[in-house]
């Protein structure tokens, strides 16, 4: 009896046991569970930006303005620093200054200039003068002479006073300064004589500028008065620091000097020197 007791409640504590543990999960080796192997977290984004496909819907951004070229006539030319500086007018009448490495370039020649960037007082030391406005360009496209032009012909001293002859399709008609000895183009022929080594005042419009010759800039300048026959209608004047564009009116302080004889076949029966250039 006493074993059959003991072999009942022997059997209920190891039911009772075994009931408690199907009902108590299995602790967690982890609080989190890992994801399945499947499974992939997102990459973290790029800052970058990804390439576009070559055969991208996207809208490309609108393209800048395409550079105009510069188009003109050449009036005035000078090299200094290893750039070439020409003045044009274009077909519209206005007028710009345009550099580019040192080539030859002929007066009067019809010039075509790449675009290029476009600089506001800008000072060339080796011309010792500064620019309002000048295109640096990217090079000539057309006109450039074939040729070095021989700086005594094309851009220095010219032959006697007569070597610049204005465009003879706008008259030029200067009214006459005023001061001790003021005279006009002509009347400095005239009266060279008279006012040889004298100081005189001259207004006129410039038609050809040269600079860095024998150390001076040499400035023709003409007033309407005299003619191109008898070789009176355009006057040199020389400077140490006087500048002026093509097209300038400009009043002219200096001493007369007749029959200024240079060398090399430069002889100028009337020519103005050390000129002091004030600009209209």
């Amino acid at each position: 009896m006493k074993k059959s007791v003991f072999l009942s409640l022997t059997l209920c504590t190891l039911f009772a046991a075994v009931a408690m543990a199907a009902e108590t999960p299995a602790a967690s080796t982890a609080s989190t569970p890992a994801p399945p192997a499947a499974e992939k977290s997102a990459p973290a984004p790029s800052s970058a930006h990804p390439a576009l496909p070559a055969d991208s819907q996207a809208t490309p951004a609108p393209a800048a303005a395409e550079p105009v070229q510069i188009a003109g006539k050449v009036l005035q030319t000078m090299n200094g620093g290893g750039y070439t500086y020409i003045y044009i007018e274009q077909a519209n009448g206005k007028k710009n200054w345009v550099a580019v490495q040192e080539t030859p370039v002929k007066v009067g020649a019809d010039m075509v200039f790449q675009p290029g960037m476009e600089m506001g007082a800008f000072e060339s030391k080796a011309l010792k003068r500064t620019f309002d406005s000048i295109i640096f360009s990217n090079g000539v496209v057309s006109g450039a002479a074939t040729s070095v032009v021989d700086p005594g012909k094309g851009q220095g001293v010219s032959p006697g006073s007569q070597g610049a002859s204005a465009d003879k399709a706008k008259k030029i008609s200067v009214e006459k300064a005023t001061g001790q000895n003021a005279t006009t183009v002509e009347g400095a022929y005239k009266n060279s004589a008279k006012l040889n080594k004298k100081k005189v005042v001259i207004r006129g419009q410039v038609v050809k500028f040269s600079s860095g010759i024998m150390n001076k800039n040499w400035i023709h300048i003409q007033d309407g008065t005299g003619s191109e026959k008898k070789k009176n209608h355009n006057l040199v004047c020389t400077s140490s620091a006087g500048i002026a564009d093509v097209g300038d009116v400009v009043t002219i302080t200096g001493t007369l000097i007749k029959d200024r004889d240079f060398g090399a076949g430069y002889k100028y029966p009337v020519i103005i020197e050390d000129a002091k250039v004030s600009k209209q």
